[in-house]
């Protein structure tokens, strides 16, 4: 233990480029990722996920590199790579993996690995530490120790960022525990919790975004029953939450890397030792048809509104997972634009956040950059809650892109209700 350490984090994405950057203020730290774009743009002082200034990457103390020999002079390595899962809803340890033969080739006698990504209760043991063993030729425990931290972070939100949440770590020792305490214990203010063990870290941490899953699926279905009971669910949901022990969750679409992915790692976990979760996967299952009820709402909308269906335009507002940030990965403003097409609608997406590139290359969606090149819209559709997207369309703006009558979707709740129904507009919203 000491200062002296050297630490490198393995993958510079929303977990390990923040955390890197901490660490740099207290240890030599070498921020290593295999994308060697990623590494050149951030010798630049650029961060395209959008989550760090380049003013804080021009003052960063990071040894930034994709040249995987550097490994060898980290007495710590911290691991902070995806865990998505595949076609069949399975977990692919694909990148986990790879960052495991990574730091068996490199690592250097008596360092410690921390792996942070999510995972199911025992992975970390089953999967990690077998193959840094065998690629190192090393004994676990006695060569190097292994802990686990599991991220935390929230992209887009500047409030729960990374010193301001409790940060919990576990080791294979009491030692790898302190050691891990007294490393995240300088960059964390929040503070830290000691873990009992690793396998209970792990399970600490692919729960919480199941919990959040689970309330978000509970009010996704309150939304399909209140629309059938001709009720507006935001105002149940106001009404309710005057209650002191009402958890206050609202209904959307769920996407991204984290809350829809995490539970298929537990029930995969949950399966291999004979048990089928129920609850869980209703959640997913409710979640999942999100997108396809909105685009039948609006179908419906505009067959109500005498609307040609076949080519009609409907303008679908935002396509990154959530408000703010320009990751498009796992979205599912993507499914709702698909379910549209079903319709033969045109849908045409407009989303001055996300990232361009990775819409084309991931999606073969192509947003546009001028709206009104492509009005009059048969409907609009608000899907993201992006500032920019508040900032730049009022009610008079969307309804001036309309035909008559005008129809608006306000998934999250953007605009005033009243208002809108006072500028004639029909207005739906989840």
């Amino acid at each position: 233990m000491g200062d002296n350490l050297v630490i490198a984090v393995l993958g510079l994405g929303y977990v390990g480029l923040p955390l890197a950057l901490k660490l740099s203020k207290y240890y030599r730290t070498i921020g290593f990722d295999k994308d060697v774009q990623r590494v050149k743009e951030l010798a630049e002082n650029y961060d395209k996920t959008g989550e760090i200034e380049e003013e804080e990457l021009k003052n960063a103390n990071v040894e930034f590199t994709s040249d995987e020999e550097k490994l060898r002079e980290a007495d710590v390595i911290i691991v902070a790579v995806p865990t998505p899962i595949d076609k069949i809803k399975s977990p692919d340890f694909s990148y986990l993996r790879s960052a495991s033969e990574t730091v068996g080739r490199y690592i250097k006698r008596g360092a410690t690995v921390v792996f942070e990504s999510t995972v199911y209760p025992g992975a970390t043991e089953e999967i990690c530490i077998p193959i840094i063993e065998r690629v190192s030729k090393m004994v676990w425990k006695k060569d190097f120790f292994v802990g686990y931290s599991p991220e935390r972070i929230n992209p887009g939100d500047k409030v729960h960022t990374l010193e301001n949440v409790v940060k919990v770590v576990a080791g294979d020792t009491e030692r790898t525990t302190e050691l891990l305490a007294e490393i995240y214990g300088k960059i964390v203010k929040a503070g830290i919790y000691k873990a009992k063990d690793i396998r209970t870290a792990e399970a600490s941490k692919v729960i919480e975004n199941i919990q959040r899953d689970l309330n978000i699926a509970l009010v996704n279905e309150l939304a399909i029953i209140f629309h059938r009971l001709n009720l507006d669910t935001r105002e149940v949901l106001e009404a309710a939450s005057t209650k002191w022990n009402f958890l206050k969750f609202e209904p959307g679409l769920v996407g991204g890397h984290c809350i829809p992915v995490d539970p298929y790692y537990l029930v995969y976990k949950a399966r291999e030792i004979g048990y089928n979760p129920r609850v869980i996967l209703a959640g997913r299952s409710i979640n999942e048809e999100i997108p396809k009820f909105i685009a039948e709402e609006t179908i419906k909308l505009m067959i109500k509104s005498d609307k040609c269906i076949k080519n009609a335009k409907v303008l679908v507002l935002g396509f990154s997972f959530k408000e703010n940030v320009p990751d498009v990965r796992n979205s599912k403003v993507f499914d709702l634009v698909n379910y549209l097409k079903e319709y033969m609608v045109n849908p045409i997406v407009y989303d001055p956040v996300a990232d361009r590139d990775g819409a084309k290359k991931e999606y073969g969606v192509d947003l546009i950059k001028d709206i009104e090149s492509f009005a009059p819209f048969e409907a609009v559709i608000f899907a993201v809650r992006h500032n920019r997207l508040i900032e730049e369309l009022n009610l008079k703006r969307i309804k001036g892109l309309l035909n008559h009558p005008p129809i608006l979707l306000d998934i999250k709740g953007v605009f005033d209700k009243k208002e809108a129904i006072k500028e004639g507009i029909i207005y739906w919203r989840l």
